[in-house]
């Protein structure tokens, strides 16, 4: 599922796919983590939580976050990516709160969640106000049952927080390590040594595994032209895109795309 609000360009994203880790990242949409067989862990500052069959994890905008799968089972997963502006009385909580434990057991969970969720995922484009209320239900039955606290308490002034934070919100901007660490008010050497030591790998590998994640979100979730995406997600040619996507995921953009059709048509 992926709908798009006309006057802003925010996206609703529904992706059910297999269970993979994910490095720490954030964004300014609420996220629901939904595990539909085997498991998952879900990581949120220092902490790791285990999540089963039938736990939903919510995941508040502007807090770091990464996934991990421990277990060679069938895990399959349902991500849900909203924008907070649609969420009526819930939107304020959602800017300034976060949970203590973002996982919530699946015994604790009234039957109207999954009720909720399965009918999200069949409805049309045409019909965003009755996503938007059944994100809004799912929050009313959910949120009674996380203890929250300040997004400030959750690691949101540390450098390593405010790297992720700047990532993610500039990506598809051109800039250098420099020109980051100046903003940050650090030195590049200094910001050289986050990106080594706690994603292991260098600031130019970062970046582009951003851009790369994001084009391939909107390959798998939109029908919108390739060079388009090439150019949203911060590539400066195709022919970089190209090579970058290919490197990571073994085959070109085009490929990929094509193979995504043919597997969705096998399902049917």
């Amino acid at each position: 599922m992926h709908l798009i609000y006309e006057d802003t360009k925010e996206e609703i994203i529904a992706v059910q796919r297999k269970a993979k880790h994910q490095p720490p990242h954030l964004h300014q949409a609420m996220e629901l983590v939904y595990v539909i067989k085997g498991s998952l862990e879900l990581g949120v500052g220092l902490e790791l939580y285990h999540m089963e069959e039938g736990d939903i994890g919510l995941v508040f905008p502007d807090v770091i976050h990464h996934y991990q799968v421990f277990s060679e089972k069938n895990n399959e997963v349902l991500y849900i990516n909203a924008p907070i502006r649609i969420m009526g009385m819930f939107e304020e909580l959602l800017k300034r709160k976060a949970p203590v434990c973002p996982v919530i057991r699946s015994g604790k969970l009234p039957s109207e969640i999954y009720q909720a969720i399965r009918s999200m995922k069949g409805t049309a484009p045409k019909d965003l106000w009755i996503v938007q209320a059944y994100l809004q239900i799912i929050l009313a039955r959910c949120i009674p049952l996380l203890t929250l606290t300040e997004k400030s308490e959750i690691g949101s002034n540390n450098l390593i927080y405010q790297t992720v934070a700047y990532i993610s919100a500039n990506f598809q901007k051109s800039f250098l390590l420099e020109d980051m660490a100046k903003d940050l008010g650090v030195s590049k050497y200094v910001l050289s040594r986050v990106f080594s030591k706690t994603f292991h790998r260098n600031f130019n590998q970062y970046l582009n595994d951003a851009r790369l994640d994001y084009a391939k979100q909107r390959l798998e979730n939109t029908s919108d032209p390739i060079t388009t995406i090439c150019m949203d997600s911060g590539f400066d040619s195709q022919r970089t895109f190209n090579r970058g996507f290919k490197e990571k995921y073994w085959l070109s953009p085009s490929d990929y795309r094509k193979k995504l059709y043919k597997d969705l048509e096998k399902g049917n």
